[in-house]
């Protein structure tokens, strides 16, 4: 588990770690100063980054994190950190997850309310990039979208219905910028159905019944 130390936060390192590393010094070289700066841990076993100051909030969300504001914001956050990956040196790194294609940018792989800093009730930074690895921008920004629209079952209560769901999604691919909310909702039941399959079960069945209420969606759009 991460530890804070004075401005630091320490983990252990991992085999990816370098490689998470050298995305973030990319991605802050690239002007991005909204993601943790890598930094020399003291104990050689650890791997430690910045710590950016705000409030990183929790379930239940806050009623602030489903202002459309905020959709706006974090749709354009990723869109920023998708575009300053797309020239970061991908070959021979190792990841924490398998790279998809098509191989277009390093996705975050868990851009959620969770993993944002926000201040004044807007996001201010992004942390997190453990499970970092490339892929299509859509993937990212599906997950996104399950969490931030949000698009889950009625039964999840950690993601309550917002109204209008299918105007919020067209506002983030919108804010986000040349993508098809239709295409990247259909990859939400893909990416949920991935998330399953490494889960504990408890997770694991929540996934797949929020994968299957987005695909009955899909095939009922005059239902909501």
């Amino acid at each position: 588990m991460p530890v804070r130390r004075g401005d630091a936060v320490e983990r252990p390192a991992v085999p990816w770690t370098a490689s998470v590393h050298a995305l973030l010094a990319h991605l802050r070289a690239a002007g991005l100063d909204w993601v943790p700066e890598p930094r020399t841990a003291a104990d050689p076993a650890c791997a430690a980054v910045s710590w950016l100051e705000g409030e990183v909030p929790a379930y239940p969300m806050p009623d602030w994190v489903w202002a459309p504001a905020v959709l706006d914001r974090t749709a354009r956050m990723l869109r920023e950190l998708h575009d300053a990956t797309a020239g970061f040196a991908r070959a021979g790194r190792t990841w924490a997850l398998p790279a998809r294609e098509p191989d277009e940018v390093v996705c975050h792989n868990d851009f959620a309310p969770y993993n944002l800093v926000f201040r004044d009730g807007l996001p201010v930074g992004a942390i997190d990039f453990e499970a970092a690895a490339p892929g299509p921008r859509a993937w990212d920004l599906a997950y996104l979208a399950y969490r931030l629209v949000p698009l889950a079952a009625p039964s999840n209560h950690d993601l309550p219905g917002q109204p209008d769901p299918d105007a919020r999604l067209a506002r983030l691919c919108t804010a986000y910028g040349g993508i098809d909310p239709a295409a990247v909702l259909a990859l939400v039941p893909e990416r949920l159905r991935a998330l399953a399959e490494t889960a504990p079960p408890a997770h694991a069945a929540l996934y797949l019944t929020d994968a299957a209420h987005v695909e009955w969606r899909m095939t009922r759009p005059q239902a909501e």
